[in-house]
This record gives C-alpha cells, sequence and structure tokens, in this order.
C-alpha cells in the first residue's frame, strides 16, 4: 500500500442509484481525514511547515490509532528530517512505531519502516544527521524486539551494522556482525538453511570489513564459505560486493586470472542491481587486463560491450589500448593527463605494476640495437627521470631478460659481448661458405688444371695454394711474351 496510490473506478454508461444514511459521522470523519491527508501532500512543496502541522494534525482527529494516523506521521518525519529537525522527527518516529503493533498490518508495517530508514539513509548529508540516524536505528530495534519481529530487527541489525562500516567503527562492526551470525544459527551452532539470504548479507558486510582491514587470511576462509550458501537467492548487490572483495583478494595475491573472473562477476551482478558501483568495477576488469599481459578486449563480451564509450571509463580504455599496441609514449600521456584515475586507492595501489611493466617493454624494444648507451638517453626517450630508467635497466638486468652492466660512474649500459661474439661466428661462416666456393669454381674451370686430389680440409689454406698456382703460370707466360718481343723479326 502506497502513500501515493489512488484508486479510481471507471463507469460505464449504466447509472446506478446510491442510498446515504444521513448520520453516518464516522464515515464523514473519515472523509475529513482523508482531505486533510491530501491537502497536507499538496503544500509539501510550496510551504513544508504548514504541510508538517497539517499531517502531525491527522492523529489526534482519530479516536484510536488508524492508517492515516500512521501516514501522517510518516510524511511529517521525511519533511522533519530534510528540514535537519533531527530531534523532532526522532520524536516522532518513536509514535510512529506505537503504531506497528495493531494499526497497521505487519508486512505493511515493515515495508514502511524500511522505507523510512532507507530514506533516512540516503537523506544523511551531514555528520549530524549520520550521527541521528543511529537514533533511529537504535529505537526501531526496542520496537522491533520487544515485538518479536525477528526478520526487521536483522534487516535492522543489518542497516545498523553497515552504518557502522561506513564510519569505520570495526570493534562496534564486529560485536554486531556476532550477534547477526548467532541469530542466523541452529541449535546446534551451525547455519540455518531457511536464513540463506541474511547468511550472505552478513557474509558481506564482514568481507567488506576484512577486506578493508586488510585480513586476507580470514577474508579468503569466508569468501569460500559465502561461494557455498547455496540456500538462498540473494541481490545481485550482494553478490556483487561479495565478488568485488575476492577480486581485490586475488590482486593482492597476485593471482591475475582469478582477480578478472571476480571482477567480471561482479560487474555483472552490479549491473544486473542497477548499482554504480558496476563502473568502478569495471575500471577494476580494464586493470586487471593490463596485469594479466592480455591482448582480449575486455569489451568483446555481450555484459561489457555497452560501456565501451562510456566517458566515465574513458580513460581506463585509453590505457589499456596504449598497453596492449606497446605504444609506453600514449601510455604515459593518458596516466599523466587524467590524475583522477588515482583518486581510487585500490587503482593507485595497482597501477605502479602496470607502469613498470610498460616501461620495461619501452626499454626492451629502445636498446635492442645498441651495445652502450647513456642512462640518460634512455630516461629522455621514455620521458621519466634517469633514476627511474636505472631503476628498470637494473630490475632487467636482475630479471636476466639482458646481459648487461651499468657503470655508475659514467651513467652508461653497457651490454655483454655475446652479440659481437655471434657477429663475428656468422662473419666466419661466411667466409669458409665463400672459400668452398671459390675452390670449386677455381678447380674445375677452363684454363686450370684439375686437381686429382681432394680438397684440403682447410679451405682457406687450398685457396691461397691455387691463387699461389695461379700467380706463377701468369709470370711464366709474362716472361714468355717479353723474350718473343725481345728477338727481331729478321734473327
Amino acid at each position: 500500500m502506497s502513500d501515493d496510490e489512488d484508486f479510481m473506478q471507471e463507469s460505464d454508461d449504466e447509472q446506478y442509484d446510491f442510498e446515504y444514511e444521513e448520520d453516518d459521522d464516522a464515515d464523514n470523519g473519515d472523509i475529513d481525514i482523508e482531505n486533510k491527508y491530501y491537502n497536507a501532500k499538496q503544500l509539501k512543496l510550496t510551504d513544508p511547515n504548514d504541510a508538517i502541522l497539517e499531517f502531525l494534525g491527522i492523529p489526534p482527529l482519530e479516536g484510536e490509532r488508524g492508517e492515516w494516523g500512521f501516514k501522517g506521521l510518516k510524511q511529517a518525519i521525511k519533511l522533519e528530517f530534510k528540514q535537519g529537525r533531527y530531534d523532532e522527527a526522532a520524536e516522532h518516529y518513536a509514535e510512529l512505531l506505537t503504531y506497528v503493533k495493531s494499526a497497521v498490518t505487519r508486512n505493511y508495517s515493515e515495508q514502511s519502516i524500511n522505507n523510512m530508514l532507507d530514506f533516512i539513509e540516503k537523506g544523511a548529508g551531514n555528520a549530524e544527521a549520520v550521527q541521528s540516524i543511529e537514533r533511529f536505528y537504535s529505537l526501531t530495534l526496542e520496537s522491533f524486539q520487544s515485538s518479536n519481529n525477528e526478520r526487521l530487527w536483522l534487516k535492522t541489525n543489518l542497516k545498523l551494522a553497515k552504518l557502522l562500516l561506513d564510519r569505520k567503527e570495526y570493534l562496534a562492526v564486529s560485536k554486531k556482525l556476532r550477534d547477526l551470525h548467532h541469530a542466523c544459527h541452529r541449535a546446534d551452532g551451525s547455519d540455518d538453511p531457511s536464513k540463506g539470504t541474511y547468511l550472505l548479507e552478513i557474509y558481506a558486510l564482514e568481507i567488506q570489513m576484512l577486506a578493508e582491514t586488510k585480513s586476507n587470511k580470514q577474508l579468503k576462509a569466508l569468501y569460500q564459505r559465502a561461494l557455498k550458501v547455496k540456500s538462498a537467492v540473494p541481490h545481485p548487490r550482494i553478490m556483487g560486493i561479495i565478488r568485488e572483495c575476492g577480486g581485490k583478494m586475488h590482486m593482492s595475491e597476485e593471482n591475475w586470472n582469478e582477480a578478472q573472473s571476480d571482477f567480471f562477476e561482479s560487474f555483472r551482478n552490479y549491473d544486473e542491481a542497477g548499482s554504480l558501483q558496476r563502473i568502478q568495477v569495471l575500471k577494476y576488469l580494464l586493470l586487471t587486463t593490463m596485469l594479466m599481459k592480455s591482448d582480449i578486449n575486455p569489451f568483446d563480451s555481450q555484459e561489457t560491450k555497452p560501456y565501451r564509450t562510456d566517458p566515465r571509463i574513458l580513460a581506463m580504455t585509453e590505457l589499456v589500448d596504449a598497453y596492449q599496441r606497446d605504444d609506453v609514449h600514449a601510455y604515459e600521456r593518458v596516466l599523466q593527463g587524467n590524475q583522477d584515475i588515482l583518486a581510487d586507492p585500490f587503482i593507485a595501489e595497482n597501477i605502479d605494476e602496470v607502469t613498470r611493466n610498460m616501461r620495461t617493454k619501452g626499454v626492451l624494444k629502445l636498446i635492442a640495437p645498441y651495445s652502450r648507451m647513456k642512462l640518460c638517453w634512455i630516461a629522455k626517450q621514455l620521458k621519466i627521470s634517469e633514476p627511474e630508467a636505472q631503476d628498470i635497466v637494473a630490475f632487467l638486468i636482475v630479471d636476466g631478460k639482458i646481459d648487461g652492466s651499468i657503470d655508475q660512474k659514467q651513467g652508461v649500459l653497457e651490454m655483454a659481448g655475446d652479440a659481437d661474439t655471434e657477429r663475428i661466428a656468422a662473419l666466419s661462416s661466411l667466409t669458409r661458405s665463400i672459400a668452398d666456393l671459390y675452390a670449386v669454381v677455381f678447380r674445375d674451370g677452363d684454363g686450370f688444371r684439375n686437381v686429382d686430389h681432394a680438397v684440403d680440409d682447410n679451405p682457406l689454406e687450398t685457396l691461397q695454394a691455387i691463387s699461389m698456382r695461379k700467380a706463377t703460370r701468369m709470370r711464366e707466360a709474362e716472361q714468355r711474351a717479353r723474350k718473343s718481343k725481345a728477338i727481331p723479326a729478321w734473327a
């Protein structure tokens, strides 16, 4: 039943006659109260103070506590809270709670109280408002504990635990979670399957607390327990929270594959729930794509495709694109031009690893053709400081990805001589091949004496001997030519 619902019936062409009792005072009284309520609603936007007075004037008009008085108090409390009149709102909220035992149905009262607490929680824009929320929760717990309404008691305690967690009061949260766990256990201490939905909400809050306090060992055990709860159909937002914390846990262990899987499931659940947290988790998913050194486009899936051009993740998308193209300059340009990416502590904590990987790839490509280079030159090419360049080169040397040494005095990287050795070996091989070719040509060519015996094992020596014999024959031919020219024709 909603305060804003008006039920109307359309009449057809037939006309009916109705009989009214002239002295129906009770009906006239209800009509007056109803009119007062709707008149007050019309004043909400134009004159909130008069609207509050009108709403608070409804309960005295009822002989006994009834539905119109309950509705009037609800509207008055919301307006008072909006205006910052927190003490008055709490006082009238305590009066409202007296209506839930007899004036309205149990389901309607539960729904109304839950909606009221949600409204107050969302409207808490300052410290005083946040502090007043705890008073509202305390009043609710006192009321429903005495009425033995366990369902609303659990929901209110979960809201209170969430409030305490937001305020980082971890000791108070731990105590509240113990009470909640006890309420969801059977007599033998095991989990009550009939309360599986509440259990998952409790696990989600505890997992969030353990993630914030970096208690990874306890977090891992609780995360596994939460995934094994099969007796509930939880709200997608709850599973989004659990999966998000699981992804962060795997990231701390550098288990990039599991982290990516959890972040994707978290995004999918947040998206289904319509939660704005889906955008932040999508950024985490893009971050893991780079840490995995994957070439797979994360927007190929049906769930993420609609967000490909979303301006809220455009910077992260450009980072992934530059990373996958090994374009270190584009990566640095995007990172420097979008410092708001680092506003998220989790991204700021893990982006350094991505940046190191990017710069490492850039250094490897840069030094490949050279055997000796200055560190300041490397730093200039990558647009980083010289100490950062030296740190990356040192890491590559220790990791065995390059074979060289750093001359810190001169600030020079010198590659080892293996490359020269390989070039010399290649040249030697080429020389032997040419020698073999010449040996064959000179041995079997026209105008030269065939060598009957096999070519010597050393092709260079064979080539030298053949050349010497050729030179000798050429000298002998020249001598004969000179002698023939020296003898006159008439002699």
